[in-house]
């Protein structure tokens, strides 16, 4: 959608008085210079009225000049706002799997720079206005004093615009490719932040990701945004040549063929020297209308990207009598073995009050059975049943709702967002107590003092938060990982069953080969596969002091 159109939609009436505003200033600037070309040859008596009409006209520039300057700044952080905000809800209501497949970089690059781009196109929005405006009028009085100057500046203004648009498609073609490549930059940043333990222990490591990967792009990126604005410039530079050809033609040339009077041709002169600020300062601006172009471009095309999912509106689930899986497949491609790892078919089925555990090496698809069957992931085969019923597109958010989830990778809020539980803070702090967090984080009106922890800490918090949820269904991926042995314990022989006591489903993704035996049945997948499915009492595997850690701990 074209930048103006989406304006004029939005902000109507403001904007259409902060553009009047900002052309009777332009016009009025105008008015200032014939005032001045009058009052040249004018008379004492004469220069008294034109005094006043010059102060008004000031006063009058004056104030339209700030209240267009005031609208268009409104006009551009609305403008931000609201784009952002529509940016964000697009993601937020987009699928996992399409989020996932686009990643962050690009579309935080689109909620910080493009949307900035589009601010400072509206903080000119007034120049261009005004300063369109001052040359319109100055045209205008150039008519008045000889059509045959305006017919010649007509011409010389084809001329022009014709040399900066080949220039200015060039330059937007540069701009377009520099902001393709800021987003893979937006993604080697993050890694300069998020990798940077691996950087400090390896220093060739470090100096390759620099030297070579980010110097290589941040230089891109140079010589693409200075070709581009070289070229701005070189159409600037254009315009200012055909403007003082202009010049020299009417000067030098035209008042050969038609003779006119000294006040003529010193209300000449006064034009062309009043008009050539405006006239630069309007192509020199020009660049930001193609670089919010731009940014409307790439807004546009995350958001094609990012199509919303088809949800229902629904109140938060309480209970399931079964979920079943009936032969559920999923592919995706994994770079690191260059090969498309498949999922499935798989044929689960889940009832309440259950303790599962899935086991299997790594990279046996573990974690993606998880993502599917809690519904970030949508089956590409098979279905997910729900109580007997099919969950279609519509559907899949409210299936979601009935898990609780602490994935390897989780991500840790600092609020307790979207619960209104009653006494939630005395809750959370009986928790904080029992998972031995009550020393590091406090908790006030539902906000984490800190989630500045250690990892097992930061999981801890995680869990926390899935029991304030109090979904049907608890889903744990690796979460003992990161835990010290006696908190393994309270977690495999205290934290789940009581969680299966009170009839949640809970799924254990693990390696924990000791606690094998305390989980109602298991499932172990190889390579996708389900490969054997059985009771936890089968799997006797354990370390022979496995018992004696349990009555230590239980107490």
């Amino acid at each position: 959608m074209p930048l103006i159109l989406y304006l004029i939609r939005n902000s109507r009436k403001t904007l259409l008085i902060a553009i009047i505003t900002s052309i009777i200033s332009g016009l009025s600037s105008a008015g200032l210079v014939a005032l001045i070309n009058q009052a040249l040859g004018a008379s004492q008596q004469r220069l008294a009225e034109l005094g006043l009409k010059f102060l008004g006209l000031s006063v009058l520039v004056l104030v339209t000049r700030a209240l267009s300057s005031t609208l268009f700044m409104r006009l551009g952080q609305s403008a931000k706002a609201t784009l952002r905000m529509s940016t964000i809800r697009r993601i937020g209501d987009a699928s996992y799997q399409n989020l996932e497949k686009q990643g962050s970089s690009r579309a935080l690059s689109v909620l910080t720079n493009d949307l900035d781009t589009i601010v400072v196109f509206f903080v000119s929005m007034p120049n261009l206005a005004m300063q369109g405006a001052v040359i319109a009028g100055c045209l205008g009085y150039l008519g008045y004093l000889s059509w045959q100057i305006l017919l010649l500046a007509i011409v010389t203004v084809f001329i022009g615009s014709l040399g900066f648009h080949l220039a200015n498609r060039r330059a937007a073609f540069h701009l377009r490719s520099s902001r393709r490549r800021e987003d893979t930059l937006v993604k080697d940043f993050r890694a300069l932040f998020d990798g940077a333990k691996e950087l400090k222990l390896h220093r060739q490591r470090k100096q390759a990701f620099i030297d070579d990967t980010l110097a290589t792009n941040v230089e891109a990126v140079r010589v693409q945004r200075t070709r581009g604005y070289v070229l701005y410039a070189a159409a600037a530079s254009w315009g200012s040549f055909i403007f003082f050809a202009f010049i020299g033609c009417v000067l030098f040339l035209l008042t050969r063929i038609y003779p006119v009077s000294g006040h003529v041709m010193s209300g000449y002169a006064v034009i062309f020297l009043y008009m050539m600020m405006p006239i630069e300062g309007l192509l020199s601006a020009l660049p930001s209308i193609s670089s919010a172009k731009v940014a409307i471009e790439r807004i546009n095309k995350i958001n094609q990207d990012l199509p919303p999912e088809n949800t229902l509106p629904a109140d938060q689930p309480t209970s399931f009598d079964s979920i079943v899986l009936e032969q559920v497949t999923h592919r995706y491609y994994r770079e690191k073995e260059d090969e498309v790892f498949t999922l499935g078919p798989v044929d689960l089925s889940f009832k309440p009050g259950e303790l599962v555990y899935l086991i299997g090496g790594n990279g046996s698809g573990k974690t993606t059975l998880a993502k599917m069957l809690v519904g970030l992931y949508a089956p590409e085969g098979g279905r997910i049943l729900l109580n007997g019923k099919p969950v279609d597109e519509a559907e899949r958010d409210i299936y979601r709702q009935h898990f609780s989830v602490v994935f390897n990778d989780f991500f840790l809020f600092d609020t307790l967002l979207g619960m209104k539980l009653e006494g939630l803070d005395s809750q959370a702090k009986t928790l904080l107590e029992h998972l031995h967090l009550d020393h590091k984080v406090k908790i006030e009106n539902g906000v984490f003092s800190t989630t500045e922890l250690s990892q097992g800490q930061r999981k801890r918090l995680a869990l926390l938060v899935t029991y304030l949820e109090d979904r049907p269904f608890y889903v744990f991926d690796e979460w003992a990982a990161d835990q010290d042995p006696v908190f393994k314990e309270v977690f495999y022989r205290r934290l789940l069953p009581e969680l299966r006591a009170k009839g949640k489903t809970v799924l254990v993704i693990t390696h924990d080969d000791r606690y094998f035996p305390l989980a109602d049945r298991y499932i172990k997948l190889d390579y996708g596969q389900v490969v054997e499915e059985g009771k936890g009492s089968d799997l006797q595997n354990t370390h022979a002091h496995a018992d004696g850690s349990a009555h230590v701990v239980a107490g």
